[in-house]
């Protein structure tokens, strides 16, 4: 519908960015906004199928153009990582919990940025605070981004209130936190159908570090060896694509969550390896840096790379 105001997350859509547009569009619809409706800006993965199909919540629609559309942005604030022509969209709020992007608006809008683990956090606490009761659905919901965004408690972005978040959240749905989050895990790293386009796209986000134009992307899994025959595939797809989207470099994070480790691959020009290896205090070898400890893109990898390549 023309009227619809559409709650959308990110392009490459994980589990806070989709889970956030229904439990956002289920508040203000709970609010009398019946117009509002949930969105993802591309296919949903394997571990939010298994949250939806789990609390039986119908996928959202696919919105690929906001072109004159009335949307509400989820999970992310920046150009690169927005549906195809948010500029020409009517932006009418923002709930994030990232750093703060380059969108602009022609006017006042409500935008609520807050330096927690999920989008699902802040989401719940608005639930509170507009006094609209949580159904088992939504809980449900909004643990599972959480839960999916800290890696289990595990990632650096992890506070306090994300985990008081879901105790309570945990409560409402009547799942266990740390059974249902390996359940989630194990669906996320089931990589045996994934081809390595859908690797390296599965949670990919552009960025611009001072003029380099990066693309950075994640894969969780439980062993990184399970990737290791996938790895000449993936790396050519990593050329491909920094080809196809005129990147100078990308980065694809491996990410061991039982090991709590990355393996960073790298493609990218001389003069990007160079900001790269100084991120990360490493010479690449075989096209990747291994870091200890290193589970967090929004934390750990977008900051050092911005502060390295800053001129």
């Amino acid at each position: 519908m023309a009227d619809n105001i559409y709650v959308v997350g990110h392009k490459s859509p994980d589990t806070d960015s989709v889970t956030s547009a229904i439990t956002y569009a289920n508040l203000k619809n709970q609010l009398g906004m019946k117009d509002v409706v949930p969105a993802a800006a591309g296919e949903i993965n394997n571990e939010t199928k298994y949250v939806l199909e789990h609390f039986k919540i119908a996928p959202p629609v696919v919105l690929k153009d906001a072109t004159d559309k009335k949307v509400i942005l989820v999970d992310h604030n920046e150009v690169g990582q927005a549906v195809d022509n948010i500029m020409k969209a009517d932006i009418q709020e923002i709930i994030d919990h990232h750093k703060i992007g380059d969108i602009q608006t022609g006017k006042p809008i409500f935008f609520h940025n807050e330096p927690v683990g999920a989008t699902g956090t802040i989401i719940a606490s608005m639930y509170e605070l507009n006094g609209v009761k949580i159904s088992k659905e939504m809980a449900g919901l909004m643990m599972a981004a959480i839960l999916s965004d800290t890696v289990l408690f595990k990632s650096p972005t992890c506070t306090d209130k994300d985990k008081a978040t879901v105790e309570k959240l945990s409560k409402i749905c009547g799942e266990d936190p740390q059974k249902f989050g390996m359940e989630m895990l194990k669906a996320k790293s089931d990589i045996k159908s994934k081809t390595a386009k859908d690797i390296v796209f599965g949670d990919f986000k552009k960025f611009d570090f001072s003029g380099v134009k990066a693309g950075v992307g994640q894969i969780e899994v439980m062993d990184l060896a399970d990737l290791a025959p996938k790895r000449e595939e993936i790396l050519a797809e990593m050329r491909k694509t920094m080809e196809s989207e005129k990147l100078d470099m990308v980065v694809l994070m491996l990410t061991d969550v039982i090991k709590e480790a990355s393996d960073l691959l790298f493609v990218g020009t001389d003069e990007a390896k160079a900001g790269f290896e100084k991120a990360f205090g490493g010479k690449v070898v075989n096209n990747s840096i291994y870091k200890e400890k290193v589970l967090s893109r929004k934390k750990q990898v977008i900051p050092p790379l911005e502060s390295a390549f800053k001129k």
